[in-house]
Parts: structure tokens; C-alpha cells; sequence
């Protein structure tokens, strides 16, 4: 009976704990340096992040000098620049992905971020297994309106590739 009482205790420390670091991230960083459609990088607390906009993919920026990137890749990193740089911003973080990126969803003025990317016809709609919680219905309906009225990269009709088909071709 004690251990288990215990145990029952350390893993309300341990939620507990998860619940306060996760709203921690509320409006208390700046984004510093914005590197492309989808990724950002931010300051605050003493520590520097890297948050990658869950939910959406950009079109792809070049890696290489000279090689212009995907269609629409400059236009929704110069969008998102104009929504984030250095502004401060709430983040809702869904963890971290492979490269240890933060995961989240960016708040600045209560606005999400993400999802005004995929409106502006800028970003798609991530097309792997988003994180456990998160909610992509408003994005699907956000993309089909973009897509309807040909916004920015839906513009392109049957020429369009996704971005997660234009890194498989690129590899």
C-alpha cells in the first residue's frame, strides 16, 4: 500500500510538473530569427529554442547557394518573418520532433500563427501522424479555402508538390 501511494505521488509531482513547464512557454519568449515557413527560432527564460509550427509544412527553402528552393518558399518565409520577428509570443508546445525541435503552435495577440499560414495559402497541412492531442480539423477546413480561392501556392494548380514530395525528390 505505501508503494503504491508512492508511486501515486510521484507521478502527480511528475504531471505536475509537465503541466507548469508546458504553460511556462506562454508569452514569455521573443522570436529572434524566423528560418523558414515553418521554423523558428526564439529567446527568453535564459534559453534559446527552436520551434517547428506544428501542423503545417512549408514550401521547402534551398539548402545551396544559387538553387532558388520551392515555389512560394521565399514569399512564406517573408510572411511569417512579418507575423513573428521579434515580437513576443505564446507557444503551445506538443513536445519535440527527431531534430529536437520544439513542437508548437505559435500565439502572438492571441492569433495562431500556424494557422494563419495555412489561410495565406503558404503552408499545407502536415501530412504525417501529428502529435498526440492536437487537433488538425481547422487546418484541413483552412487549406480547402486557401485551395478554393487559389491563394499563394495553391495558385499552381496541378503544378503544385507537396513539401514532403519535393524533399523525397530532391534527396
Amino acid at each position: 500500500m505505501r508503494v503504491i501511494n508512492r508511486y501515486s505521488r510521484v507521478i502527480a509531482i511528475v504531471v505536475l510538473l509537465l503541466a507548469i513547464s508546458a504553460s511556462a512557454l506562454a508569452g514569455q519568449f521573443k522570436v529572434t530569427r524566423v528560418t523558414d515557413g515553418d521554423t523558428v527560432k526564439v529567446a527568453g527564460n535564459d534559453e534559446k529554442m527552436t520551434i517547428r509550427l506544428v501542423g503545417i509544412d512549408a514550401p521547402e527553402t534551398s539548402k545551396k547557394k544559387n538553387e532558388p528552393g520551392q515555389p512560394f518558399s521565399q514569399k512564406s518565409t517573408k510572411h511569417l518573418t512579418g507575423l513573428v520577428l521579434n515580437k513576443s509570443v505564446e507557444i503551445k508546445s506538443y513536445g519535440t520532433d527527431r531534430y529536437g525541435r520544439t513542437l508548437g503552435v505559435i500565439f502572438v495577440g492571441g492569433k495562431n500563427v500556424n494557422l494563419e499560414m495555412v489561410k495565406a495559402g503558404l503552408a499545407e497541412v502536415y501530412r504525417g501522424r501529428p502529435p498526440k492531442g492536437f487537433d488538425l480539423e481547422p487546418y484541413r477546413k483552412a487549406e480547402a479555402e486557401a485551395k478554393a480561392a487559389r491563394l499563394n501556392m495553391w495558385s499552381l494548380g496541378d503544378k503544385y508538390i507537396s513539401p514532403k514530395e519535393w524533399r523525397k525528390i530532391r534527396k
